[in-house]
């Protein structure tokens, strides 16, 4: 800058090149850290070096921010409120394995399959979290409003389109599989997505079906196995056989409440 320029005039034209450059956090922190810098005698370095930090710590939370927005995952299904005491031992490893997030890198599906209640979804969506956190797109969401939203991307011939958009997301995290029980259209999607990401993008499915009973979903039986085996021929399957946390819950509340009336 010319040194005939104002410090104002020259802290104007800092500030639109900070804008157009995209830089939020030096635009934030440089004046009050050279502040900070003059009075405690830092090196130039040293206060680059400062605000650059502060630069990647705020574009880092606003990745973070923005990939829970786009995720929509349940608020309160995370690795904090998740029991793990309650499962198997082998099992917990595995869920903390998961949550490194190293089974992406190989386009590994995840599959949750048990009993209604036993923290299929739960367990799923605290790893979904825990991949976010480690800057991995990911989204949540009921197997039934996905096939819904591909089924009138087909009408209006965009499934292309959509297919890719979902290609964004390094994992889909798709919720109760086994309730859906589709006609020929619906699976068609289904299927198709399964096919599109097989061996290049992680999904993570829980079903309340074993995959003996996927027909069910498929209706075609030469349909199912190519289904089951795109999503198990590179999986991690996770098995939920114990009792029903809902079950005990409500027993729970049921035991309360007759005490509180007895007394």
């Amino acid at each position: 800058m010319s040194a005939a320029m104002s410090a104002a005039a020259r802290e104007e034209v800092l500030e639109l090149r900070l804008k157009g450059l995209r830089l939020p956090g030096f635009l934030a922190h440089y004046a009050p850290l050279a502040k900070k810098a003059a009075a405690e005698g830092w090196e130039v370095i040293e206060y680059l070096g400062e605000l650059v930090a502060l630069e990647v710590a705020e574009r880092a939370d606003r990745r973070l921010k923005r990939l829970l927005e786009d995720a929509k995952l349940p608020t309160d299904k995370t690795l904090t409120t998740l029991e793990l005491a309650r499962y198997p031992v082998p099992m917990r490893g595995q869920i903390q394995e998961l949550c490194r997030g190293e089974f992406l890198s190989n386009a590994t599906n995840v599959c949750l399959i048990g009993k209604p209640g036993t923290g299929k979804s739960h367990v799923m969506a605290a790893i979904a979290r825990a991949l976010i956190e480690r800057g991995a797109p990911v989204l949540y969401t009921q197997v039934s409003e996905l096939v819904e939203k591909l089924l009138q991307a087909k009408r209006d011939l965009r499934l292309a389109r959509e297919l890719k958009r979902l290609d964004h997301f390094e994992c889909l995290a798709l919720d109760d599989i086994g309730y859906v029980q589709q006609d020929r259209a619906e699976m068609e999607v289904l299927f198709a997505l399964l096919a599109e990401r097989y061996e290049r993008k992680s999904v993570m499915i829980t079903s309340n079906l074993v995959f003996s009973k996927w027909e069910q979903i498929f209706k075609d039986p030469m349909t199912t196995a190519a289904a089951i085996d795109r999503v198990v021929h590179h999986a991690v399957v996770l098995e939920f056989t114990g009792p029903s946390f809902r079950a005990e819950e409500a027993e729970k509340r049921t035991a309360a409440s007759a005490k509180e009336k007895r007394q």
